[in-house]
């Protein structure tokens, strides 16, 4: 101070200008914050749990903090059910953003670039492998209070910017279908398939509505792939033979017809929403089928595991069963471990996911690029 004063008359200009250099750098940031970034928020599922159910109380089948999970890219476990990053890992890279924290993570209260609320094991239904998991309703229930985080902290006009063009991504609904033919349910029972499927469906509509509500307009799906033909449900077929569950995908493959016509019905009744979906049914199937197409050597044996196909849910071995293989080569597989799959694969459909190609697997007239460009 005692040296601005000495120099008024020679350092004035000086101060000037640097005041004008931070309102001018402070108004650019404004600007940018209002118009050029879109946050990230995810909800769903293991195939998107960036480690939330490190957090929670539950069991080690539904968590994934232990060796070999992470060893190929992050060199520790994670939390992310996977060999390393997982499709919204590489679609926050291409939307210039930085990984996506877990919501539940200890000190992670900035939220400006979204937050990722998916559980392992969660469903649409309340009952998915209740008390375990974070379902979807409740992932929803966190994000109302981190959009009321954002309105306290950024004001009003400026949250409801950042949370009408931040894209949403959900995947939700396979557990649903899972959780009967892993567990003692008899649900399937009490219920045709068709009623069955609508409960999940509606519940996933109503929870979509809520969050609409909350400021979202930009939403992101994933079908479901044939649950039938994953390594840990070959097994379950008794006969023996490797051969998917019939059942099960048939569920799967119903789910995603009744997914597709709701989406339209949501987008003539809300204004301003949009959508686009992802087909990882079709992706994962010719994955499946033809695996050295897409550079992979091992299309339906998992890479950790044990018993046929690596199906048995022992990788780790902090799940019941201490023994497991594990794969020298990660990436040259499919599947990583009984129902979910490895970085090399993820990394492929979100490449397949970003941008329309021949063989983008996009439905629909938006792809997540568009979404995350859109205004």
């Amino acid at each position: 101070m005692e040296f601005i004063m000495a120099n008024l008359g020679g350092s004035m200009l000086v101060l000037m200008f640097l005041i004008a250099l931070v309102f001018h750098t402070h108004g650019s940031k404004i600007h940018h914050r209002g118009n050029k970034h879109v946050a990230f928020f995810i909800f769903g599922d293991s195939f998107l749990d960036a480690g939330n159910n490190n957090y929670i109380n539950t069991t080690t089948l539904d968590q994934a903090n232990f060796w070999p999970y992470g060893e190929t890219y992050f060199k520790f476990p994670t939390g992310r059910f996977s060999n390393g990053r997982l499709i919204s890992d590489f679609i926050a890279e291409y939307a210039n953003l930085p990984l996506v924290p877990p919501f539940l993570q200890p000190g992670n209260t900035q939220f400006y670039n979204g937050v990722n609320f998916a559980s392992g094991g969660a469903g649409a239904l309340v009952q998915t492998f209740e008390g375990s998991v974070i379902p979807l309703k409740i992932q929803a229930r966190n994000f109302k209070k981190v959009a009321a985080s954002l309105r306290h902290k950024l004001g009003s006009s400026e949250a409801e910017t950042l949370l009408s063009s931040a894209v949403y991504m959900f995947s939700i609904g396979a557990n649903d279908y899972l959780s009967p033919f892993l567990t003692d349910s008899d649900v399937l029972n009490s219920y045709s398939h068709s009623e069955y499927v609508r409960m999940v469906v509606g519940n996933f509509t109503s929870i979509t509505k809520e969050i609409y509500k909350r400021g979202a307009r930009k939403f992101v799906f994933m079908n479901l792939p044939r649950l039938g033909c994953l390594p840990g449900t070959r097994i379950i077929q008794s006969k023996g033979n490797g051969s998917c569950l019939q059942e099960l995908s048939a569920l799967a493959s119903l789910h995603n017809r009744v997914l597709s016509v709701v989406l339209l019905q949501l987008e003539k009744q809300l204004n301003g929403f949009k959508f686009a979906l992802y087909d990882f049914n079709t992706d994962l199937t010719q994955m499946i089928k033809h695996p050295l197409k897409y550079g992979l050597k091992e299309g339906k044996s998992a890479c950790c595991g044990s018993g046929p196909f690596r199906g048995v849910y022992s990788c780790g071995g902090k799940r019941g069963e201490k023994e497991f293989e594990l794969c020298d080569k990660p990436n040259e597989h499919l599947f990583w471990d009984s129902y979910h799959l490895t970085e090399s694969a993820y990394k492929q459909m979100a490449n397949r996911m970003w941008g329309y190609t021949s063989s983008s697997h996009n439905i629909g007239p938006y792809t997540i690029r568009d979404l995350f460009q859109a205004p």
